[in-house]
């Protein structure tokens, strides 16, 4: 097990303790994210199609590296990643994640389908027809979570590149992706934004909304909860989304952000209780 993993666990374990009503979905966490890297640990190639020649232009023009819209892509590996997270899908919801292996099994879900429909606008239910609604909150989390290690192959390949070059926009430079979760970095508190499909991390302007790219000071604001001023919530009242920020610079300690996003889950609801999504 890597020295990364193995700190994260600690971390989960941590957070167990203080937050003993997140233990099973931290539990369940801890054994995606060994999963995970067991996953990431076999790929020795990039699956997406990428033009190096083109990467600064591309990136310049506000497009991400991977348009999901026009590539095809093997989706072998990922598909057998997306199968193996079904089997820990069984330990919390084993009805409903019987009924998704069913539904795989006789067509009526496919999963080729649903990978394509996750990063396009052709439609959210896309290669879930027939399904219930209760799976598709299951079947999103794990669709998103079967391309993780694919994704983070080319974070590794291509990230310093995109940092060096810059970007300002409020979505992934990798995957397009909207982020949910960010935090302060240095002593000037510098913010950056996180990618919870792809694990890429990118600098953003703290006073500027990345989902509408409102920079008007007086509609942009954040809550925090009493007692830890760590966490707090930035909000945007033009286009009423959030998005989670952690300022760990005091607390001697690295954020690990896949695991503070499980383990807020509380200002998630705190925020859509006061209006905002």
């Amino acid at each position: 097990m890597a020295k990364g993993l193995r700190e994260t666990l600690q971390v989960i374990e941590r957070h167990k303790s203080t937050n003993p009503q997140y233990s099973e979905l931290l539990d369940i966490l801890g054994e995606i994210l060994i999963l995970r890297e067991e996953h990431r640990d076999k790929i020795t190639k990039s699956l997406f199609p990428i033009d190096e020649a083109h990467i600064e232009a591309k990136l310049q023009g506000g497009l991400p590296l991977i348009d999901f819209s026009s590539a095809r892509i093997d989706l072998e590996e990922p598909k057998r990643f997306f199968l193996s997270l079904l089997e820990i899908g069984k330990k919390r919801n084993p009805v409903e994640t019987e009924q998704i292996l069913k539904d795989l099994a006789d067509g009526r879900l496919n999963y080729e389908a649903m990978v394509y429909d996750s990063f396009t606008s052709a439609g959210e239910e896309a290669g879930t027809e027939g399904a219930d609604d209760d799976t598709i909150d299951l079947l999103k989390f794990f669709v998103e979570e079967s391309l993780r290690p694919s994704l983070e192959f080319v974070t590794g390949l291509y990230g310093g590149r995109i940092t060096k070059m810059g970007w300002d926009e409020g979505y992934c430079p990798v995957c397009g992706r909207m982020p949910k979760i960010g935090h302060l970095v240095d002593k000037e508190g510098k913010r950056h934004l996180f990618c919870s499909q792809c694990g890429f991390e990118w600098r953003f302007r703290r006073v500027k909304c990345p989902f509408c790219g409102n920079e008007e000071q007086q509609s942009l604001s954040y809550f925090t909860v009493e007692g830890d001023e760590r966490y707090r919530v930035d909000v945007c009242d033009v286009c009423k989304r959030y998005i989670k920020t952690l300022d760990f610079r005091n607390a001697g300690e690295e954020a690990i952000l896949d695991v503070e996003d499980v383990a807020t889950l509380h200002l998630d609801m705190l925020a859509h209780e006061e209006g905002y999504n």
